[in-house]
């Protein structure tokens, strides 16, 4: 699965990947049950990869921000998104300190919270790439 292709849709929850595009449709499947639907080019579609969230200095790539709830929890699904506000700002601080708090809102959060979790349970592996490259060199 590679993290660019996995999409959100406006109006529709969870995420999907990309599988094919035609004139005037993408084909998408459903990243918690595998069912593919179309999606028309008239819908409002986001790639995860082109969003990035506010820091006061400059924006951090929603990637970045992912490999950072992914060393946080060692790997594994991070708090659920229907925890309170509080106890959602406080761990979003303790993985990316410097964001805007007058910018991001808690729904942003809860919603990168909850993107996290349902690629973690997909299977999406968060490990920086770098490291992976020199270990291998290394033996």
């Amino acid at each position: 699965m590679e993290f660019s292709k996995i999409i959100a849709v406006t109006g529709k929850s969870g995420l999907y990947q990309v599988v094919s595009q035609s004139k005037n449709a993408i084909i998408v499947e459903a990243l918690a049950d595998k069912k593919r639907l179309a999606i028309n080019t008239t819908q409002n579609v986001s790639l995860l990869e082109n969003i990035a969230i506010y820091t006061y200095e400059e924006d951090v790539p929603l990637l970045d921000i992912f490999q950072a709830i992914y060393e946080k929890t060692e790997g594994k699904e991070a708090l659920s998104h229907k925890e309170s506000g509080k106890k959602l700002t406080a761990f979003f601080a303790e993985v990316l300190p410097n964001y805007d708090d007058e910018r991001v809102y808690t729904s942003n959060i809860k919603k990168v919270i909850q993107w996290f979790n349902l690629l973690v349970v997909a299977g999406m592996d968060f490990s920086p790439a770098e490291t992976t490259a020199v270990d291998t060199e290394k033996e």
